[in-house]
């Protein structure tokens, strides 16, 4: 491995101890086959299982991998922005350790790169072994967005690309708490290319990224790019308030000049709750705005280092 390696391989690992074994020799094929110096910089996001062990395994045979371990917990997002951060080399891959995406593809990304391509991103032409419903919604979730967001985002792509030495420093430098790093890549601009592949199904063991944390995701993709979501709610507070209007005076003709004026209360409560959902929906809406905020003035690190170990040097303790 050369001091400054010309591909870095960005891996975020969370309790992904049955499937390494596979990943790290896929990987490694990969990359020998391009021929090229390289790194591989796995970021262990305070996994619970002994990942880091066979992590280190891999170390003490291997000079080109690098084990940043998080002091707990941070998420995958903050997991992919250490390793860029720490990442050496003129070109980055971000792939994740569950062998979903294909690294065979690695040296279709780096050959497109050599060609001139700042960033090379993959579109998912299948998804294998995916939940119907999970599918589903990652459709709406990609529509959604290319509606609402101002930046034009690729449709059903995922962190699995490569990126240009000057995209990932344009990236590290910014200093935003709730990143996503697929929009961000997007909103730099620069010469893009798309490859396309099909996902497969894990390799082992199940997936450690659950259906809430993919909301959550969603949830801060769609707020970070755009504010049309409140421009939306303000467009339902104001057709919600014509529309009370509309109502109360139809209510107001039926009392005055018919008889007949519904009794009970039924059709009032109706309403009542319809207004109050809507209130309540339009309240959330404002609250996530104002929690990014808080998030973000805070100042807090997005994550924090608790050891880089590094074949051939001693453990370094440092925090970020």
């Amino acid at each position: 491995m050369a001091s400054n390696p010309t591909l870095s391989v960005v891996i975020p690992v969370f309790n992904e101890h049955k499937v390494l074994p596979e990943f790290y020799q896929r990987t490694s094929a990969a990359l020998r086959s391009i021929k090229t110096s390289y790194e591989l910089v796995f970021i262990d996001d305070g996994s619970r299982d002994n990942s880091v062990e066979i992590l280190t395994d891999f170390a003490k045979k291997d000079p080109a991998i690098v084990i940043i371990k998080f002091s707990r917990n941070f998420g995958h997002q903050a997991a992919i922005s250490a390793g860029m951060a720490n990442a050496k080399g003129d070109a980055v891959v971000i792939i994740d350790s569950d062998c979903q995406d294909p690294p065979e593809v690695i040296p279709e990304l780096f050959a497109s790169w050599k060609q001139g391509f700042e960033v090379v991103y993959t579109k998912r032409k299948k998804r294998k072994g995916e939940f119907f419903l999970l599918q589903f919604f990652a459709k709406i979730f990609y529509r959604l967005l290319g509606t609402f967001s101002a930046v034009k985002i690729p449709r059903d792509t995922g962190d699995f690309r490569l990126i240009d030495r000057k995209v990932c420093d344009v990236l590290s430098s910014m200093g935003e708490y709730h990143k996503y790093i697929r929009g961000l890549v997007a909103w730099t601009g620069f010469r893009q290319k798309e490859v396309s592949y099909v996902r497969k199904k894990r390799a082992a063991g199940k997936s450690t990224y659950g259906f809430f944390q993919r909301v959550r995701l969603a949830v801060n993709a769609l707020t970070s790019f755009s504010p049309k979501p409140l421009k939306l709610a303000s467009m339902i507070g104001l057709v919600t308030f014509f529309g009370g209007l509309v109502y109360l005076g139809y209510a107001l003709y039926q009392f005055f000049f018919t008889t007949d004026t519904v009794p009970g209360w039924t059709s009032t409560i109706a309403l009542l709750i319809i207004l109050n959902g809507i209130s309540y929906l339009l309240l959330g809406i404002m609250g996530e705005y104002i929690g990014r905020i808080f998030e973000e003035v805070k100042k807090r690190p997005l994550y924090i280092i608790d050891s880089i170990q590094q074949p051939g040097k001693k453990q370094k303790k440092r925090g970020k």
